[in-house]
């Protein structure tokens, strides 16, 4: 008799468990994280060091929205403020906290939902200005009072984290030494405690009258992270001009909308052209603003002067624009028949980048009248001002062109300066732009024209064409030694009973008159050293510019950009170089970033035009067709190909990116 064998009762039951397993619902997928959208909340009380942290947020083109403690309509900041629900997700509103300092609220409330937020959603917040204390993981103060002069130290945990573009050291300013600019604390952090969650950081750390300790560092503590700066700061001093970038990228861990670069490019304008001189004794500018009969020499570079312009650039990595006038050439060839300029920089064309500066530098908006001074525009029988004809601008402009071309000088004739700027409204004598200039220009085949920057420091569309703001140095056209500079200096900056002009009173911006001897080296070159590196560090692209006459005789030009070099190079690493582009490239970029601050400005990230937040490890930003935005990540970030994102820059990687984007984060 055959035997059948049953399966034991623990099989069947694992056939059964395997037959549920096949025919039930599948696995839930696991619920998304947090939501951390791209924008910086700012709580101001009116103090500088917020503005000055506010100033770096809208210069790099990071959104921020700002609580004003002082206004009595403000909202409260509670739960509902800072976070809510999107698509079954938590969001937090803010991807970082600004405050003035470690607890700014009278109602307690308010600090405590701050606190549970920022523990909740890992927010890091950056305290503006504190005082040492436990409250802030570091002991009383060693040091209390002025840092100017203070040359401080970033630790190199700093630097292997978000000071990573700087070279070491933080200097505090001294521009004026009877005048107290930064007060500051130093202080040293009470030991970690481990058991507790607490430890602190040091950032920058600094000895001031031999008392040596910490001035800016990270305090991490009840499960929150805490930028402490002990200092006082503005937008335009040294010290956060070189700290302003890590601390925005330390707040937001290196994710957040903006792109910011260190931007320096020199023009040098009437190449070719002799430059009129002024008269120390007369204290005027012949063919300008001179008596009849007063005369100068002019001056025009020589061709020791390209050779050295030459070398200087070559030891100093830095290309100038040399903005010329061919005409200049012409007219000193045919008055000697050969022109030794000319031949040495026809030799070295291709070390220098070139600029259309017309051929013959004339005025190119109304008809000036120079009959009266001020000149005024010329006005026909009805009364109307008379313009320089499209085809006088058109052949100015295209005549250059053909110079340089026939003598092998590569130039881009999509770029433009004119004469003066001339063309462009003029106030009080022209109030609107030549209305023949934007059909020349785009018949020219001009794309970008220069505008002056300390008339209009905006950029604007005229026709095709749009104008690219230039920042003066104020290093006088007419002048080409140290002492001219300083006499026609002390001339337009002094009181009449100085022997000044007296202009200055009017605004009360007098100085002390300059030594004729050494003022151009004390203070000339520092204060435009300290001006010229004020727009570099603040994201802006536009353009410098100076005249030959500057390169020529005592070449007074190449100490303040010199010093500029020196200066950038002290503090920043090699990581972080100077953009140093064409005027192409310069415009283009102020183009992004006018439209993307209009965006900003418009409401688009409070209206949901732009969205942009973080989630499990992946950046997801939406945007209008047509808008280029901003996005700054760390290294190691790649784009939704898996090729790595954007171009590197101090130690991220940013880029202008138009439509929707998706990021993946490093480690995701």
């Amino acid at each position: 008799m055959k035997v059948v064998r049953r399966p034991a009762l623990s099989v069947l039951f694992g056939v059964l468990a395997a037959a549920v397993l096949i025919i039930g619902p599948p696995l839930a997928a696991s619920a998304a994280g947090p939501r951390i959208d791209l924008q910086v909340l700012v709580v101001t009380n009116g103090s500088a060091s917020v503005t000055a942290v506010t100033q770096q947020l809208k210069a790099e083109g990071v959104p921020y929205k700002t609580v004003d403690l002082r206004d009595s309509d403000r909202p409260v900041i509670d739960e509902a403020f800072l976070s809510d629900t999107v698509d079954g997700s938590p969001r937090a509103k803010y991807q970082g906290v600004v405050l003035p300092n470690a607890a700014p609220f009278e109602d307690g409330a308010e600090m405590a939902a701050l606190a549970a937020y920022e523990k909740r959603f890992g927010i890091r917040q950056l305290d503006a200005h504190v005082r040492p204390s436990a409250a802030v993981g570091m002991n009383a103060p060693a040091y209390s009072g002025p840092m100017d002069g203070v040359t401080a130290q970033v630790t190199e945990a700093a630097r292997a984290d978000a000071l990573r573009y700087l070279g070491g050291l933080v200097r505090f300013d001294d521009a004026e030494p009877d005048v107290g600019e930064t007060e500051g604390f130093v202080a040293t952090p009470l030991p970690d405690d481990p058991d507790a969650g607490k430890s602190f950081k040091p950032f920058v750390t600094a000895t001031v009258k031999g008392k040596a300790g910490t001035v800016a560092g990270v305090y991490t503590h009840d499960g929150r992270s805490e930028m402490v700066l002990t200092f006082t700061s503005e937008s335009e001093q040294w010290h956060f001009q070189t700290l302003g970038r890590g601390l925005v990228t330390w707040l937001t861990k290196g994710v957040h909308l903006g792109y910011d670069r260190n931007y320096f490019a020199v023009h040098v304008d009437d190449v070719f052209m002799p430059d009129a001189r002024w008269s120390t004794e007369h204290n005027c500018t012949p063919t300008e603003d001179c008596d009849d009969g007063v005369e100068t020499e002019d001056i025009r570079m020589e061709a020791g002067d390209v050779s050295f312009a030459t070398q200087w650039q070559s030891q100093h990595g830095f290309v100038l624009d040399m903005a010329y006038n061919g005409a200049g050439s012409d007219e000193a060839t045919l008055k000697n028949g050969v022109d030794p300029l000319t031949a040495a920089f026809v030799a070295v064309r291709d070390k220098f980048r070139w600029l259309n500066h017309t051929y013959s530098h004339p005025f190119l908006g109304c008809v000036q009248d120079t009959s009266t001074s001020p000149w005024q525009c010329r006005r026909n029988q009805s009364g109307q001002i008379v313009y320089v004809s499209a085809a006088d601008i058109e052949r100015e402009v295209t005549r250059n062109v053909q110079w340089a071309s026939g003598r092998g000088i590569p130039v881009d004739a999509g770029e433009l300066v004119t004469g003066e700027h001339s063309g462009l409204r003029v106030t009080p004598q022209q109030p609107d732009d030549n209305p023949n200039l934007a059909p020349a220009l785009a018949k020219a085949g001009v794309k970008w024209t220069a505008s002056d920057a300390s008339r209009e420091k905006a950029q604007r569309v005229i026709g095709s064409v749009r104008t690219v703001p230039r920042h003066p140095l104020n290093i006088f056209y007419n002048v080409g030694t140290a002492a001219e500079e300083v006499d026609q200096y002390n001339w337009i900056h002094t009181r009449r009973s100085d022997g000044g002009s007296g202009i200055c009173e009017e605004d009360s911006s007098c100085i002390e008159p300059l030594d004729p001897d050494n003022g151009y080296e004390s203070y000339i070159v520092p204060a435009e050293t300290r001006i010229a590196l004020a727009h570099t560090l603040a994201n802006d692209p536009r353009p410098h510019y100076a005249h030959q006459s500057n390169l020529a005789e005592e070449r007074i030009l190449y100490p303040v950009l010199e010093r500029v070099l020196s200066q950038y190079w002290s503090a920043f690493a090699a990581n972080t170089p100077l953009i140093n582009a064409p005027m192409s490239a310069l415009g283009d970029e102020l183009r992004r970033q006018d439209a993307w601050r209009a965006a900003v400005n418009a409401g688009a990230m409070d209206k949901g035009d732009v969205t942009a937040y973080v989630q499990d490890g992946t950046v997801t930003v939406k945007a209008p067709a047509g808008l280029e935005v901003p996005v700054t990540a760390p290294e190691g970030t790649r784009d939704a190909g898996g090729a790595p994102f954007g171009q590197t820059y101090a130690g991220e990687r940013s880029a202008y990116r138009a439509g929707d984007v998706t990021l993946t984060l490093p480690g995701a």
